[in-house]
């Protein structure tokens, strides 16, 4: 499966529900503090439930939607590329189209609410019978289905099957009356159609920029982490496992009837048998037993005793094999690495090669790339169509990155277009550019003159009548020039302006 859209709703900064839409890669940018990282901390609470990096709490609720009495926090998920078959009835293998579990537009839509941050409650959105003939069969039981079966006459093959009994029921309504309805899976009689589709959903991990000093430093832990998780989901692994589980079972059951042996001999009223309460082998938690995995350097020194730096590099090194790997090898798990700010501690070059090798790992098979950044290195390495914008702006708030002036994404011209932003940054970017293309000459052409005194080496000046460009453009590059009456923003403001209108003729 991979991650169509994600939609958030009084969450955080969240007081109304925004939507963002999902693709192989995603970078999200935006001022501090503006909600870019609660995205991806939200997809990180609705895929690992609180054993992943985030714990959903009372304050995650939406100040004014709580003062309002709205306490119910709200994050779905639309999937695309869905299983051929599912099996969620034992062993039956069935369809989410034969189940009536898809929207119209077919994909899988998955809603999850928390009410007062609490335990979650888990809804499918889907274009569903209504007709209440044959409404909420995925939450009955086989004798309930069957005894709907014989009201109807219908006739089924295997009733044995869950799956075939709702087949033939519905198949045998004249009018099923399809239309949106939220079918409520996580409750008790449907709680297996949860459970069985959650092994079909992507692996989930978040790799945040806040990091905790600690020896078991998750910026360095979680890339083996992810290796264990996805090793222990090799079917021949689970195969092995299961056998392992087995053998225990059979081992223990071995020791429980010797002691109910020598029991009977003793006290043959207290038991009649013994039973070891083994869990079944899918409740076990094998991550567990590998749960404090560790990569170490030379001489033994854990690397999360090394710098920020050092343990970044080893977070790129991580992603730029697995991209190698999983361009290479088929039959893998679909998964999603989110990372937020992946510049933290690298120099330019190292952002360019951590940009390089995630834009590879998005383009592997089965695998999309989620990012927050504040880095011009990186957004420029970038398609605009990857970037999206989060403001504070009602009711715009997710709006995509388009092309304006550069012919590339540029964070200053982001952050110009978005918030209006006019950065000597900016301006020099707009004015290099224009230079690099041989365009100067043309640009400068007919437009009005002001007076610039230049700075001589020997102290004296000379005067220039040049345009309003290169005017804040000598201040910037030259600010012991105190000869000139500095420019106002306005007037960078309109130089920026004009060398866009000028690009996008």
């Amino acid at each position: 499966m991979k991650i169509k859209a994600v939609t958030v709703n009084r969450f955080r900064s969240y007081s109304s529900p925004v939507t963002v839409q999902v693709d192989d890669l995603l970078v999200l940018v935006g001022r501090n503090d503006i909600g870019k990282s609660t995205i991806l901390e939200a997809l990180d609470i609705f895929f690992n439930e609180g054993k992943g990096c985030v714990k959903i709490d009372k304050d995650d609720i939406n100040k004014d939607c709580l003062a309002q009495g709205q306490d119910c926090i709200e994050i779905q998920v639309e999937f695309t590329d869905l299983p051929e078959n599912i099996v969620i009835d034992t062993t039956n293998q069935t369809t989410l189209q034969e189940e009536y579990l898809l929207t119209s537009e077919g994909t899988l839509h998955v809603i999850k609410r928390y009410p007062n941050a609490g335990k979650e409650k888990v809804f499918i959105k889907a274009n569903h019978p209504a007709n209440p003939e044959c409404t909420d069969l995925l939450l009955k039981k086989n004798a309930d289905l069957k005894k709907i079966l014989e009201a109807g006459g219908f006739d089924c093959p295997d009733k044995t099957k869950n799956a075939e009994l709702r087949k033939a029921i519905w198949g045998g309504q004249a009018n099923l009356q399809l239309g949106d309805c939220e079918i409520e899976v996580a409750k008790i009689d449907a709680k297996s159609i949860w459970e069985q589709l959650k092994s079909y959903m992507p692996l989930y991990t978040l790799f945040q920029s806040d990091r905790k000093n600690s020896d078991s430093d998750d910026e360095v832990q979680d890339p083996m982490r992810i290796a264990v998780r996805e090793i222990l989901g090799d079917p021949k692994i689970q195969k092995d496992l299961a056998q392992v589980t087995k053998t225990v079972k059979t081992r223990l059951d071995e020791v429980a009837q010797r002691t109910l042996k020598k029991l009977g001999e003793m006290a043959p009223a207290i038991a009649n048998s013994l039973d070891p309460q083994l869990p079944d082998f899918a409740s076990l938690k094998w991550l567990d037993v590998f749960k404090n995995v560790s990569i170490t350097g030379d001489d033994d020194i854990p690397i999360n005793k090394r710098g920020s730096g050092v343990r970044r590099l080893v977070l790129i090194s991580f992603f730029r094999a697995e991209a190698e790997r999983r361009k290479n090898e088929a039959n893998l798990p679909d998964i999603v690495y989110a990372i937020e700010e992946p510049e933290t501690s690298q120099h330019p070059e190292h952002q360019r090669a951590l940009t390089d090798a995630l834009i590879a790992l998005s383009e592997a098979r089965n695998t999309q790339v989620l990012l927050t950044t504040h880095s011009p290195e990186i957004v420029k390495r970038l398609k605009f169509e990857n970037i999206i914008l989060i403001s504070n702006q009602i009711p715009t708030r997710v709006s995509p990155v388009l092309e304006h002036g550069l012919p590339y994404p540029s964070l200053n011209e982001v952050n110009f277009s978005a918030f209006g932003e006019a950065s000597y940054e900016y301006h020099n970017e707009l004015y290099g550019f224009i230079e690099a293309e041989g365009r100067l000459d043309d640009y400068k052409r007919s437009k009005p003159l002001r007076q610039y005194n230049r700075l001589r080496r020997d102290g004296s000046t000379v005067t220039e009548q040049v345009i309003l460009t290169e005017y804040i453009r000598h201040q910037i590059h030259h600010p012991e020039n105190d000869r000139n009456v500095l420019f106002t923003t306005a007037e960078l403001t309109e130089s920026i302006e004009t060398m866009r209108l000028y690009l996008q003729a």
